[in-house]
């Protein structure tokens, strides 16, 4: 339910081409001359990075006042968006082969810290020696902030330098340097929550359409839809990037707890009033900018949503998501290929073989899986029912990677105090759907007097909290 948007998305795509023309556009009256004639064909020959690392020096060297500053961050940062890939990643290793923590100047301090002969002169030296740590191209990444939207710059530098360093692992370290920056920067006291709704700035919601990345928004009627008046949809904003949301939630207030994506997301359905509604669903959570990977915000948005829900509509009791099961399918593949004893019973195959006529062994699921018309045959979906719904529950509630959950659906939800309270068949019947978890869907319970105590159990010990109902299906 937590995801970043998908790459090919057309209108993403769009989005970049206009921030990119906005952001030479804001620099073009900032800009020095410096950088005109580096890039000119995108990329950078041998002589343009020669002279590129003397502006980088020049700007380390603070040479003039803060306007020529702003200038040559604006002119370099032109210069960065105009490179193509190439460029940039030349760009980024001339920034990170030259630019680090200066060995003199660390050695020297750690020599300092290791003489200090009392508190305060011990306190000074670990104060230089973390200066002298410090990498001079946090300097230089700093100088952008000084522009308009430069914080926005560097998230995205981020995200090239992270997608550059699959060839270039030398670019991981800038990727690390700028998590370090980011990590400050973006601390949940900066960031504002807002609610986003249908009379919001037009740029603002067709960046939802384009960030999206659980359940597609087809068309603006559908986003009218997920913004009516039963609806709600939040996001974090830091001031610095008024206009990006870092990440939002959407919420459909219901009776009950849903358990149909494609009925919860049914423009035709008629609108509730919200004081009627009893539950809300939390049915889609989207982290939008690639480049604050690592950076975690989900956690404090469901809390704070929960926490405004609950003073606007206090008729609200139940808060649930109905949230996909990414890993389901690929785990299953995996489990049938490795032997796993037990997929499907003795009664579930003479099931199945009736349902298909002809005998059905297991190493037969992953095949038959893969075309989705078997849930429109009625007896060969009702055979598929118990052993994937079983399968599915033990998947959620004993499938672990590096000590914790497998599924990262189920690993954020359970570490911010919820459970895994029910299990919904062919909930979701999108291509997606059926891909990754064949059609099942989760419902993840956040009862409020319990979040602290599961949340604390799981960081603890790596508990997974469930309802009866789930654990009875995982243990049959």
């Amino acid at each position: 339910m937590i995801a970043l948007p998908p790459a090919g998305n057309l209108l993403s795509g769009n989005l970049l081409e206009k921030g990119l023309r906005g952001l030479v556009d804001a620099w073009r009256g900032l800009a020095g001359g410096e950088t005109a004639q580096l890039g000119r064909d995108g990329a950078l020959s041998a002589r343009d990075g020669e002279r590129l690392a003397k502006l980088f020096r020049d700007c380390l060297e603070e040479k003039g006042g803060e306007v020529t500053a702003r200038a040559r961050a604006a002119s370099l940062g032109r210069l960065y968006l105009r490179l193509n890939d190439d460029g940039k990643r030349g760009f980024l290793k001339i920034l990170v082969g030259d630019y680090g923590a200066a060995s003199d100047a660390v050695q020297s301090a750690i020599d300092a810290v290791l003489k200090a002969a009392d508190p305060v002169a011990r306190h000074k030296a670990e104060r230089r020696l973390r200066l002298a740590l410090t990498p001079a191209r946090q300097r230089l990444l700093t100088q952008f902030t000084a522009l308009p939207q430069g914080v926005k710059f560097l998230v995205d530098m981020r995200a090239d330098a992270a997608r550059f360093a699959r060839e270039a692992p030398e670019l991981g370290i800038l990727d690390a340097d700028l998590e370090d920056l980011f990590t400050g920067w973006f601390d949940i006291g900066f960031l504002e929550l807002q609610r986003i709704t249908w009379n919001s700035p037009a740029a603002l919601l067709e960046k939802l359409i384009a960030y999206e990345a659980v359940h597609a928004i087809e068309s603006w009627d559908d986003l009218r839809n997920r913004l009516d008046s039963d609806r709600r949809c939040y996001a974090f904003f830091h001031p610095r990037m008024p206009l990006e949301p870092l990440i939002f939630v959407e919420v459909a207030l219901v009776r009950g707890i849903a358990g149909n994506v494609q009925a919860l997301l049914d423009q035709s359905q008629p609108v509730l009033e919200p004081g009627q509604a009893d539950t809300a669903i939390f049915y889609s959570i989207s982290n939008t900018q690639a480049g604050l990977r690592g950076i975690s915000f989900g956690n404090f948005l469901i809390k704070r949503v929960v926490d405004d829900l609950s003073r606007e509509l206090p008729n609200l009791k139940t808060f649930s998501t109905l949230s996909p099961i990414p890993g389901f399918r690929a785990w299953l593949n995996e489990a049938i290929a490795d032997g796993l004893p037990n997929v499907v019973k003795a009664s579930e195959r003479d099931a199945l073989s009736a349902a298909l006529g002809k005998r059905f062994s297991k190493g037969m699921l992953p095949d038959l899986l893969r075309d989705t018309s078997w849930a429109d045959n009625e007896a060969l979906a009702g055979a598929l029912k118990a052993p994937l719904t079983r399968l599915c529950a033990r998947y959620l509630l004993t499938a672990q990677s590096r000590g914790k959950p497998r599924d990262p659906v189920a690993r954020f939800h359970l570490s911010n105090g919820s459970q895994v309270h029910r299990l919904n068949w062919l909930g979701d019947r999108s291509k997606k759907g059926f891909k990754e978890s064949a059609g099942l869907m989760v419902n993840y319970l956040y009862r409020l007097d319990d979040i602290d105590a599961n949340h604390e159990r799981f960081v603890r010990d790596g508990t997974v909290a469930a309802s009866g109902e789930v654990r009875k299906l995982a243990e049959s």
